[in-house]
């Protein structure tokens, strides 16, 4: 998995990209196929926001990306949040597609035994 750690406003250190690298190895439990994750750190610098930072995320597997964004008075705590909702994400879409793959599946087999021959007896 690639892991690209963007900084906006205030620089990237190594303490910051080991955090967020920690807390992304998170997701590769959820879905082995991400290929992709691209986070970025921004400072929030005005007062009406409140000083804090934001940091969104992207996270590729194959044909789906997952995209998340969230805000904090620091960056782990944002970082923390933008997992969660990443997560959540992941874990909605493969429930999704698992449900789908089992209805169709149901529905094949009942296909397949109403169409049966009858047995001779």
């Amino acid at each position: 998995m690639d892991l690209v750690v963007k900084g906006r406003g205030d620089r990237v250190t190594g303490q910051t990209r080991g955090l967020v690298e920690r807390k992304i190895e998170r997701l590769s439990r959820f879905d082995g196929r991400l290929d992709r994750v691209e986070v970025e750190v921004i400072r929030e610098t005005r007062g009406r926001i409140g000083g804090g930072h934001r940091v969104t995320a992207s996270a590729r597997a194959g044909r789906r990306t997952y995209r998340a964004s969230a805000n904090g008075q620091d960056v782990e705590a944002a970082v923390d949040r933008v997992v969660d909702r990443l997560e959540r994400q992941i874990t909605e879409d493969h429930r999704r597609r698992r449900s789908r793959l089992l209805t169709w599946a149901s529905r094949v087999k009942s296909r397949r035994t109403s169409s049966s021959p009858p047995e001779p007896e």
